[in-house]
């Protein structure tokens, strides 16, 4: 008697049941892989945010200490907070004597105040600056003529919060949200030096994924909408620094 085998194969369920392991399979891969990025994109900002801290952190010190003593009373023409017309702080200028450094905060280069400081180019055009340091030796950026501050001239500012290509610059569009500047006592009486010390927040400038205002600007928490975990990251830094020991 002749016996024909009989043909094995999967059934319906059989293969829905594998179909459905392998989907399972390949969303928990593509989620891993998302969240490895997240991670290694959120890293990079982080060290973009630090290192552009720590260069302007550098800057300032090595400025303030082969400056003279100074005061940082407003009448005195070192140390300017520029106000725009509701007393909103829009940034801010440090004049040391030798080098002078302006910036605007973040949130004012984004709503395009024309009350911020701004380039004068070649062709009398103008466009908003970060954070820069331009050649001073008079102060001559402190001081306001009928209540307005002069432009900065391109050709003579380093902008030292460089977005894009090249040497100096960073991959994210960063700025500063807040900086102050105080000193007590403001001079040493024996010695003509003065101890200043110098507080700013520094980050990421995507307006919708921060809150609170200029003194507590922050990220918004991951369970926010608007928040953005990858590429949002704001940081503070305290510098110390001691002015020279000649009396201005």
């Amino acid at each position: 008697m002749n016996h024909v085998a009989k043909k094995q194969g999967f059934t319906i369920i059989e293969l829905m049941l594998a179909m459905a392991f392998v989907s399972a399979l390949l969303i928990a891969i593509a989620m891993t892989v998302i969240q490895i990025g997240n991670i290694y994109n959120k890293g990079i900002t982080y060290k973009d945010v630090n290192q552009a801290g720590r260069s302007i952190a550098s800057e300032l010190q090595r400025s303030i200490a082969e400056s003279a003593s100074f005061s940082i009373d407003a009448a005195d023409n070192h140390y300017v907070i520029q106000k725009g017309d509701n007393d909103e702080t829009l940034g801010g200028r440090l004049c040391l004597g030798q080098y002078s450094y302006i910036w605007n905060y973040g949130k004012y280069i984004q709503s395009g105040d024309s009350r911020i400081n701004t380039y004068v180019d070649a062709d009398s055009s103008t466009s908003p600056i970060r954070f820069v340091k331009v050649l001073d030796p008079n102060t001559s950026y402190c001081v306001a003529n009928s209540g307005v501050y002069p432009k900065i001239n391109k050709a003579n500012a380093v902008e030292l919060l460089v977005v894009g290509q090249g040497s100096g610059s960073n991959q994210h569009d960063l700025a500063l949200h807040s900086f102050t500047i105080s000193s007590n006592p403001p001079q040493d009486s024996k010695t003509g030096q003065g101890l200043y010390s110098i507080e700013f927040l520094l980050g990421t400038n995507e307006q919708t994924a921060l809150m609170g205002d200029s003194a507590g600007t922050e990220c918004r928490p991951p369970n926010d909408p608007l928040s953005d975990v990858s590429y949002c990251s704001v940081n503070k830094f305290n510098v110390v620094a001691r002015a020279g020991n000649t009396v201005k």
